[in-house]
């Protein structure tokens, strides 16, 4: 039997403490999160990255230099590991796909893509009967033209890959403008999509445990405050009806379940005078869920080792009435003067 064949009894008697070994593509912030829940949990985090100083490896996380553009160094990666999975989205699709034929990544690389492609997500989320927000791809900007008069201006125009915390997004009321941005974004070889610009009532945040073998646990509904379409407060649990609450938990499983993810995921909404909407997925760790860390028995880094890992799920309920969480950014131009 494989050593990831945990009995859930056996762990809550304490009679075996499981072990593990897991490669993360990525060494950031969210991989040095992850490394601090594994020491607990008996697992050594592999994090693959071009940089030793670099915050998991800081924090005491195992190294593999590489890039995960290489082929070469995602297998040196994965090689000694149970399971691979990420705390970015910059892998190529086609990589990870061939990754996968040699060892175990989770979440798959067919589920991951929804996090990495924005118009692929939308119509994958719409076709499957999920409300998202009007949407076409952008092949010129005399597409954005026709869109704005199907739904009007202003409109959101994002970048189909690699944008996020306020990359990559534009909100625009003026044809000029959006000539413009098409035109920097083309000539950076970027794709976009464009969307229509949604009245919302707050923004919202669910994160999803979910196991390969379909068990989940989702956390209290969350609120996320943006500025500069960067998270910037985030309030558990957020303050809305419960049937609104229980509407969005089981809205968020039924993605997890649709999608067969395996791991975390993040489901951001907007709530709107009609209903909710679905704005972006996120399958890791996610920015809202750094309060778990303090305020759930279970946090969010550890919950998403124990799901890839198909090990039991911990307790996501709250210790406390409310939590609240602020976002404390670094200086714009991306140093650290700490170090």
């Amino acid at each position: 039997m494989s050593h990831l064949a945990v009995d859930p009894v056996e762990i809550a008697r304490g009679t075996r403490l499981p072990s593990a070994t897991v490669g993360m593509i990525g060494a950031g912030q969210l991989a040095r999160m992850t490394h601090q829940a594994a020491i607990a949990l008996n697992i050594e985090l592999r994090v693959l990255t071009d940089d030793l100083n670099a915050p998991a490896v800081r924090g005491g996380a195992t190294p593999v230099l590489g890039s995960y553009a290489d082929p070469r160094d995602l297998e040196a990666l994965a090689a000694g590991c149970d399971v691979v999975t990420f705390d970015h989205e910059l892998a190529e699709p086609q990589l990870l796909a061939e990754l996968s034929r040699h060892v175990t990544v989770r979440p798959s690389p067919r589920a991951k893509q929804l996090a990495q492609d924005k118009l692929h997500a939308r119509e994958t989320l719409s076709q499957a009967g999920f409300r998202v927000p009007s949407f076409a791809p952008v092949d010129s900007s005399t597409d954005i033209d026709a869109f704005a008069e199907r739904h009007g201006w202003p409109v959101v125009i994002k970048a189909r890959r690699g944008g996020y915390d306020g990359r990559g997004v534009w909100i625009t009321g003026d044809t000029r403008e959006a000539a413009r941005i098409w035109q920097s974004a083309s000539a950076a070889g970027r794709e976009l999509v464009v969307e229509s610009f949604v009245d919302i009532r707050c923004e919202l945040a669910v994160l999803v445990a979910r196991r390969p073998s379909g068990d989940s646990v989702t956390y209290p509904v969350m609120e996320t405050r943006q500025q500069d379409a960067i998270c910037r407060e985030v309030i558990a649990p957020a303050a809305i009806p419960v049937d609104r609450a229980d509407e969005a938990r089981r809205l968020a499983v039924s993605i997890a379940d649709g999608v067969d993810v395996a791991g975390l995921l993040a489901v951001e909404l907007f709530l709107t005078g009609e209903g909710l909407v679905v704005n972006e997925l996120a399958l890791r760790p996610h920015n809202c869920g750094h309060l778990t860390i303090d305020a759930c028995p279970t946090s969010q880094f550890e919950q998403h080792l124990r799901a890839i890992l198909d090990w039991p799920l911990g307790d996501t309920g709250m210790l406390a009435p409310a939590a609240a969480m602020v976002n404390v950014l670094g200086p714009s131009d991306g140093s650290d003067p700490a170090t």
